[in-house]
């Protein structure tokens, strides 16, 4: 039986050997290179950081509740409990922001949703030099805008930095104006990069979890050098306040969207007239593929540069200017980059064959900026679950069909089932069934029964409001 006091002894050891290893054993570099803290980084940058407010004019109206077309009684409710009113008078509203100084001759970088609609500007430096703003240009796919002002005296300004040596676990400081309080800092790390938030068509923000509250937005997001790498844009919370989950456009794409707007007053970007379709497991199958790699053509715009060289609905796209395709978004932001006429060479899988084609890069206006379609998959099952009827004429203007389209029309989803769970809804039109024209319920019929004897989906091509879309249904 052992002493106690030995045992203490030995333990005493042991955890004088242990603190000594830890004493002597060196720390990583990046651990080494930590400030113990960032007052000095908040000292130089805090006056770049200035608060944005502006005027809007908003047009009120009373919000009415919309009664089904299949109500009973819908007249008498409508008759007797009225439509909408008109519009009340226009009353001004303000809005609070962030922004940063990029230059000494007063261009100032901030959020096109903080100043959007905006009838007045004014930029606050520190508590009380309130000074009116000009709108340079703004670019509301990536949420950054540009603002002017003439400098003020001594006027500091912000540097950017790179924003793709941002390691998730690396030092952020976040400054800004939450909820009106002006030169908050706040300090964290970056949680992710790339994020896609389902905001915009070229989606590639910086996750932190430095505190971002209403008011940050437009404000910069700081290194540990107090470079800029990320525009401070939005939040993830189901309260509207912060919960650790903020998101930031990246310095690459911020810088490059406002050094055109100085220049241009528009961001130009480049633009092939394809509407895509993320590959997922079951259209793969469909399509008799061995694996989900590339981004399926759901439909291709008439007289864009992608149907001039050459591009077909059910094409998958898994190269583009010589670089792997890895999703929609990834093709998306890949020809935005491209300057308009470049030739970029481009590979397509088309029934089961390689293709090669060429596409002289078009310019993308605004309202050819979208997103890649969506889609659901499913479980299989022996009943579809749809009713189908014939396309009635006097609907083709509303459903937005072109003359000549053939398809049919889905009246009913039924709950649970293969095309419920495929994501089909009532009012999509199929215009074809496994790349076959569709003319009668008849033909999704076959397809189906088809599908089922091969154990695989059945490949849909839906038309749904002013898309196309490929739905994949399990069998």
């Amino acid at each position: 039986m052992s002493h106690p006091a030995w045992n203490l002894d030995w333990r005493r050891h042991m955890l004088a050997g242990v603190l000594a290893a830890l004493t002597l054993a060196p720390l990583p570099a990046a651990a080494q290179q930590v400030p113990t803290d960032f007052t000095e980084i908040v000292k130089q940058k805090m006056p770049a950081v200035v608060a944005i407010t502006t005027q809007q004019r908003v047009e009120e109206q009373e919000q009415a509740q919309s009664l089904p077309d299949d109500l009973p009684f819908r007249e008498f409710f409508r008759r007797y409990y009225g439509e909408p009113s008109g519009p009340r008078p226009q009353q001004p509203r303000q809005a609070l922001g962030s922004g940063f100084v990029i230059s000494p001759d007063g261009y100032i970088v901030t959020n096109n949703h903080v100043v959007e609609d905006a009838a007045e500007i004014h930029v606050v430096f520190g508590e009380r030099n309130n000074v009116p703003a000009k709108l340079v240009g703004r670019d509301p796919a990536t949420d950054i805008a540009v603002l002017k002002v003439d400098p003020p005296p001594n006027m500091a300004i912000a540097t950017w930095g790179d924003s793709d040596a941002a390691e998730p676990g690396s030092w952020v400081i976040a400054i800004g104006s939450p909820f009106g309080l002006g030169g908050t800092v706040t300090v964290g790390v970056v949680s992710a990069r790339s994020r896609d938030i389902r905001s915009g068509p070229y989606d590639d923000y910086i996750q932190t979890d430095a505190s971002i509250n209403r008011g940050n937005s437009g404000g910069p997001l700081f290194n540990a050098r107090g470079e800029v790498i990320g525009v401070n844009t939005a939040i993830f919370s189901p309260s509207g306040v912060n919960i650790g989950i903020g998101f930031a456009v990246p310095a690459r794409t911020a810088q490059a969207v406002a050094d055109q707007l100085i220049r241009t007053g528009r961001v130009e970007r480049g633009y092939v007239g394809l509407r895509l379709q993320e590959l997922t497991r079951a259209i793969a199958q469909a399509l008799g593929r061995a694996d989900d790699k590339g981004v399926l053509v759901a439909s291709v715009e008439p007289g864009s540069p992608a149907e001039k060289a050459g591009f077909r609905t059910g094409d998958v796209v898994t190269q583009f200017d010589r670089k792997p395709v890895a999703s929609g978004r990834d093709l998306s932001r890949t020809v935005a980059a491209m300057k308009p006429g470049t030739r970029a060479p481009a590979t397509v899988i088309r029934d089961g064959k390689t293709e090669e084609l060429t596409v002289v890069i078009g310019q993308r206006s605004d309202e050819q900026a979208t997103e890649p379609a969506a889609l659901s998959g499913a479980d299989g099952g022996k009943r579809l679950g749809l009713a189908l009827s014939p396309i009635p004429e006097a609907a083709r203007g509303q459903l937005g069909l072109e003359p000549g389209t053939s398809g049919v029309l889905i009246q009913r989803v039924e709950p649970n089932s293969p095309a419920a769970q495929a994501g089909l809804r009532q009012g999509d039109v199929i215009v074809s069934a496994n790349n076959q024209p569709v003319i009668a319920p008849t033909d999704v019929a076959k397809a189906w029964t088809h599908a089922q004897g091969q154990k695989r989906p059945v490949l849909l091509r839906v038309k749904r409001e002013d898309q196309y879309l490929f739905v994949a249904v399990e069998a």
